[in-house]
């Protein structure tokens, strides 16, 4: 007897895979606990206040269309650096092209920075730790740089990464100085290493400069893009300083902290011959970069201007013994540069100046990257300048003789 086995067919049925993926999960309910717990436990602060100058019913300048002005490319925000010394002279010389020329050439700011920094580094393993390390400089420093290193276009090299909205050197110079004390500190001085290390640094929070570039379809190196395209003769730029405590008519050092190389080429004249070199010039279509103090209750981001009040020193009592007196105290420091780009003489016969200025302090009135100094402001505050000869070829007759 034959067995039939039977055999049941079943449909099979395909049972689909699970799946993961990756998303942001964020436990919107545990936040509020820990933000409104933050809030409850946090004290109540008094707000911090400055004592500043009560500006109703003061006539100050509004608009910049009031001024006769010097060309010059847009204002640009240094961001978060100590690099006014150089944002500040880079505008000037880019208007000095423009005088010279005619033509319109953005330059980079950083590009002198960079260098800067390396021959910061060099003076530090010179003196075996002994100089100043710090993020700023002086307006001469551009020049100085500019004749080792020549100069790029701001397109050839901006100096920060593409993506970063603004400049912040905070990270870079921490471990740039962090670096060069633990060198003085364990007694290492080996240049070539120190100074790759530092070149290292630079390289990844500002990028290496380049060697040579293209601009208007030709091929530069830096010093060659300075010779033949900007036609920048960078010797013919001069700095003058007035200050008591260094003879007149005579080329003396500016002593502070920033002129870290001790730059004894600062032409000392009197006050008034101070402010009339400014005036003259300025009449006259130049241009220069001037560097002081911007610390007073007469400063004012809000209002876009600087003035000194009343009650701080009247006009008619500014003079030298009071701007030395400042500056000797510690009241006038060397803190910040600007360009000074035109002026203009109200109802009173009161000088204004027109200044350009990449600090973070300038945007935060009406006219994004520039103040109105008044003249009063600058006698007392403003300590040097950088400019070109032919705008002061009289005066460095003097000097001449009393060689």
């Amino acid at each position: 007897m034959r067995k039939i086995t039977t055999i049941l067919l079943f449909p099979l049925t395909i049972i689909a895979q699970d799946k993961g993926k990756f998303e942001t999960y964020s436990n919107q309910f545990y936040t509020n606990i820990i933000n409104e717990s933050k809030k409850y436990n946090q004290k109540e602060k008094d707000l911090d206040k400055s004592f500043i100058m009560d500006f109703e019913n003061k006539e100050i300048p509004t608009s910049i269309d009031e001024f006769i002005i010097i060309p010059t490319e847009k204002p640009i925000s240094q961001g978060n650096t100590g690099t006014c010394w150089c944002f500040s002279t880079i505008s000037f010389y880019e208007s000095e092209i423009q005088r010279i020329t005619g033509k319109t050439i953005n330059l980079s700011e950083l590009f002198p920075v960079y260098f800067e920094y390396i021959e910061k580094a060099k003076e530090f393993i010179r003196t075996r730790g002994e100089s100043h390390l710090g993020e700023g400089s002086e307006t001469n420093a551009v020049q100085r740089m500019m004749l080792i290193y020549g100069i790029v276009p701001h397109e050839a090299y901006e100096g920060k990464p593409s993506k970063q909205p603004y400049h912040n050197h905070a990270k870079m110079f921490a471990e740039i100085k962090s670096y060069l004390l633990n060198c003085k500190e364990t007694n290492f001085w080996d240049q070539d290493i120190i100074i790759s290390n530092i070149k290292s640094i630079l390289n990844y929070h500002i990028g290496s400069p380049p060697k040579s570039f293209k601009y208007a379809g030709k091929k530069y190196s830096p010093k060659s893009f300075l010779k033949q395209v900007t036609k920048l003769e960078l010797n013919e730029y001069v700095d003058f300083m007035s200050l008591l405590q260094k003879p007149y008519w005579e080329k003396v050092e500016y002593k502070v902290p920033d002129n870290w190389w001790r730059s004894d080429d600062y032409y000392n004249v009197p006050l008034n011959d101070f402010m009339k070199i400014i005036k003259n010039a300025i009449k006259n279509g130049f241009s220069m970069s001037i560097g002081g103090d911007v610390s007073e209750s007469g400063y004012s981001p809000k209002h876009d201007v600087a003035i000194i009040p009343s009650y701080d020193i009247p006009s008619n009592f500014i003079d030298e013994n009071a701007r030395q007196f400042r500056f000797s105290n510690g009241t006038t420091t060397d803190d910040h540069a600007i360009h000074l780009i035109g002026y203009k003489i109200d109802k009173y016969n009161d000088w204004w100046f027109l200044i350009k200025d990449s600090g973070s302090g300038s945007r935060n009135g009406n006219l994004p990257g520039f103040y109105f100094y008044h003249e009063d402001y600058v006698k007392l505050k403003m300590m040097t300048f950088t400019i070109h000869k032919d705008a002061v070829n009289k005066i460095l007759e003097k000097f001449k003789n009393n060689d």
